[in-house]
């Protein structure tokens, strides 16, 4: 009894007479990069954590592989099983970004991507950052706001906290003011972050940071972590080279009780552009339960949508009310189709599926090897869509029934097939662009841009076609022309900054690039290179995410990383109006007519606007 109220003791007073311990802080292992030697320098790590008597347990602070695999997480987790001690990990960007699975095979390895645990009169909590399949900013996971609220209404007001993330708590991450706010209420003593490998003191918001190197080498011999020390007043942060020595600390946060109730007033997201266009308004607004990373459907009188957690959902377009929902096993990433009285997309899980539109029951379900994360488009009662399993098939629409698969895909297909002149044509993240006969599915051809790297792949982008030309856009910053009957490439254009965003005007004349700047460019359709026909300054800031140009009734709109959705008249170059929906990834619009479009965001809003035409 007298041990309990000494413990109490030392939560509600304070954490001066808690017991000194260490713990390794390893960070950026990114297990699968080129040449191998990260998978040496982590297996250094660990046998050296393994010779050290007084450590107590491991951090691992994200991007512990390069593309996020199936294999690489396999690997890692591999690699860190090898520990004597226990360990904790979170998945940063590059395990999150490009992943095959939509993070689901994270959580399958390792049994989480958010963790707690308290050590020795300490709260540790670790957080997901995303961002989910799609290139944008950080994001804490909507899911894990809701969780972490949940953890810290159930710790005591004076416990020390120690928070771990893979980004930074800035504006590197889209919702960094959701932990800050949160962790500045309690008695958080620090926040230890990767991401950025190097190391480097930071202040979130009067929250002392530490930014940790990465366990890769980069030009050294051998690589490296930190080792954190918690003394009765002291944090010591020194870096450790594996088998050699440990460096003297160069970081050293104070310890004790904190208060954040300062006066001080902090940048939050500005939402003033809203006012600037007050012909823009809100019909409704709904916050799903997790991100939602993909375009909704609207069909008689109904939204239809999927979250990252595996919930499928409709609700009444009039009000925004939820009217049914389906839950799969795995995060949907699919934007979905209708046919008939069906509702079609994939899933995480691994399996297609087809819902009855008024009342969400399962009309039928295919399995597939691994998740789904590819988009359907439907020709006739033909439903085509490509899968993490290295296939892309054509589906029955009544029955799911295969109709035919092709294999030998090496990487997932997350985007959106293009289905022009008998081909069904898409992009996968193994660097190469296809062409399927749409009755059989058998290649026709195949186009990359000649890089070895899978990061410039045109896996993102819808492709657009006019005139028996395919035109494309990839992280490579070129929009690229292909003939589509042979696939071979007519010219190419780095003129503008254009990454994975692209449009096509309704009279197939322009197409529209968004640049990684500002800008909206347009090309004029045509088998021989042209230059940029105009550009258009927008003012939207550095912009990265694939967020799709559509034009409806001569207006054309999109999205961008901070939510603001733009329309713009292509015709005069003006800005019709903007809208500012929260200050996550803006998914592609779904214009219903000339007076409305829904549009959902990463933070799990779906939002029906109204304006004027």
């Amino acid at each position: 009894m007298k041990k309990i109220l000494f413990l109490l003791f030392l939560l509600k007073f304070g954490i001066s007479s808690a017991q000194d311990f260490k713990f390794a802080f390893v960070t950026d292992t990114h297990i699968g990069s080129p040449n191998g030697v990260a998978e040496e320098d982590l297996i250094r790590t660990v046998k050296d954590i393994n010779s050290l008597a007084d450590m107590d347990f491991v951090i691992v602070t994200g991007d512990i592989t390069e593309m996020g695999t199936n294999e690489e997480i396999k690997k890692a987790k591999k690699l860190l099983d090898r520990l004597d001690i226990p360990y904790h990990v979170i998945p940063g960007n590059h395990d999150t970004g490009w992943s095959e699975s939509g993070g689901v095979s994270f959580i399958e390895i390792f049994g989480y991507d958010k963790f707690v645990f308290e050590h020795k009169g300490f709260k540790f909590i670790g957080t997901a950052s995303g961002p989910y399949v799609r290139m944008s900013d950080g994001h804490i996971p909507r899911d894990a706001v809701v969780w972490l609220d949940s953890v810290l209404n159930a710790t005591p007001a004076s416990q020390p906290i120690i928070n771990a993330n893979h980004y930074p708590l800035d504006n590197s991450l889209d919702n960094w003011f959701e932990m800050t706010d949160r962790l500045k209420k309690r008695n958080t003593q620090f926040s230890i972050c990767g991401h950025g490998h190097t190391n480097k003191i930071y202040d979130f918001e009067g929250i002392p940071g530490t930014m940790g190197r990465s366990n890769l080498r980069a030009k050294d011999e051998i690589g490296g972590y930190t080792i954190v020390e918690i003394t009765a007043n002291s944090a010591l942060f020194s870096e450790r080279t594996p088998g050699v020595k440990t460096q003297e600390p160069w970081r050293e946060i104070a310890l004790g009780d904190r208060n954040y109730s300062e006066s001080k007033v902090y940048a939050r997201p500005n939402f003033d552009i809203n006012l600037d266009y007050p012909q823009v308004s809100k019909k409704w607004s709904y916050h799903s339960s997790a991100n939602i990373v993909s375009t909704p459907l609207v069909k008689d009188g109904k939204v239809f949508f999927g979250n990252s957690l595996g919930k499928f959902e409709a609700l009444e377009s009039e009000s925004g009310q939820p009217i049914w929902s389906y839950q799969t096993s795995g995060g949907i990433f699919s934007s979905p189709i209708a046919y008939e009285d069906l509702v079609i997309f994939g899933s995480g899980d691994g399996n297609i599926y087809a819902l009855n539109q008024e009342n969400g029951i399962l009309k039928w379900k295919t399995p597939t090897e691994t998740a789904v994360l590819g988009s359907p488009i439907l020709k006739g009662n033909i439903v085509y869509i490509g899968g993490s399993d290295g296939r892309f098939r054509a589906l029955s629409a009544t029955s799911g029934k295969v109709v035919w698969e092709f294999k030998g895909i090496q990487g997932p297909v997350v985007s959106k097939p293009l289905l022009s002149e008998g081909l069904v044509i898409f992009g996968a993240w193994d660097k190469n662009l296809y062409a399927l006969d749409q009755l059989t599915g058998q290649l026709k051809w195949t186009w990359n841009n000649g890089s070895p790297n899978r990061m410039y792949s045109p896996a993102m982008c819808i492709p657009v076609t006019a005139n028996g030309v395919v035109y494309i856009v990839a992280p490579d910053r070129y929009l690229t022309a292909l003939d589509i009957v042979s696939g071979e490439e007519l010219w190419r254009s780095n003129e503008a900054t254009v990454r994975e965003s692209i449009g096509i005007s309704e009279d197939k004349k322009w197409i529209y690039g968004k640049t990684m700047n500002d800008e909206i460019v347009a090309y004029p359709t045509s088998r021989i290179k042209s230059s940029v026909a105009w550009k258009m300054d927008v003012g939207f800031g550095y912009e990265h995410v694939p967020s799709m140009l559509i034009e409806k009734n001569g207006n054309v709109y999109f999205g961008t990383k901070n939510s603001t959705v733009y329309s713009i008249d292509p015709r005069s170059q003006i800005i019709n109006w903007a809208h500012k929906i929260d200050n996550s990834m803006a998914n592609t619009v779904n214009p219903v007519d000339e007076n409305s479009l829904v549009v959902a965001t990463m933070d799990g809003k779906v939002e029906w606007l109204e304006f004027n035409p």
